[in-house]
This record gives structure tokens, C-alpha cells and sequence, in this order.
């Protein structure tokens, strides 16, 4: 069996990780620009996100990699990833199918807006 290929080392100098190895990773859809999900990624979880063109995320509660929608069917086909100005955040642009969030919801950012104002 080959051996995979590591995250390519000059990206992972660049990243500024957590104390549990991790970066944010916002999910956003590619065309419209709706904010989708906050996921977390270690190196790991964002070569197989940019080798595959599937969203991987490291699920902190299961302790085990995740593919977008191989359980839901709700995949996250990757457009473009990049990193933000500091380095310790992804953007993960990506074609949504179906709902991004848990609960069934398109975004996980609709559900609870919070009140403005003094």
C-alpha cells in the first residue's frame, strides 16, 4: 500500500494551530458567499480537503476524521481553500448539497440570530 502524501510542508509551516493541533475551518458557499459552518481541521484533515475536493474535518467530540456528507448525503464539494492573513483560519469555498448544518438546517448560522443594539 502506498504511503500518503504529507501536507505539503511549506503550507504547514505557515499554519498557527491550537494547543490540540487544530484550525478553524469556515465552510462557505462558493457562489453565493452564505456562511455555512465552522468545522476544524488539523494538517491532516486539510490535505485530504485539498487532495480529494471533499471537505474533511477532524471531529473534536468523535476523535476521528469526518467527510462531509458520507453519512447525510449533504456533501461539500471544495472550490478554492485559503488561508486568512495570520494563518489560523481556513476558507474552505465549496459547493453545498443539501444542508451544512447538523440539525438539517442549509447554514448553522440562521437558527439563532442575537439581538443588536445597546
Amino acid at each position: 500500500m502506498a504511503q500518503e502524501t504529507p501536507l505539503d510542508p511549506a503550507v504547514a509551516a505557515r499554519l498557527k494551530r491550537d494547543a490540540n493541533g487544530l484550525i478553524p475551518a469556515i465552510a462557505q458557499q462558493y457562489d453565493s458567499g452564505e456562511v455555512l459552518m465552522l468545522g476544524w481541521m488539523d494538517d491532516e484533515a486539510l490535505r485530504r480537503t485539498l487532495t480529494t475536493g471533499r471537505a474533511t474535518y477532524w471531529s473534536r467530540s468523535r476523535r476521528e476524521y469526518w467527510v462531509k456528507g458520507d453519512t447525510s448525503g449533504h456533501v461539500q464539494w471544495v472550490k478554492s481553500v485559503a488561508l486568512d492573513c495570520d494563518a489560523d483560519t481556513v476558507l474552505v469555498k465549496v459547493d453545498q448539497v443539501g444542508a451544512a448544518c447538523h440539525t438539517g438546517a442549509r447554514t448553522c448560522f440562521d437558527e439563532d440570530r442575537l439581538p443588536l443594539g445597546g
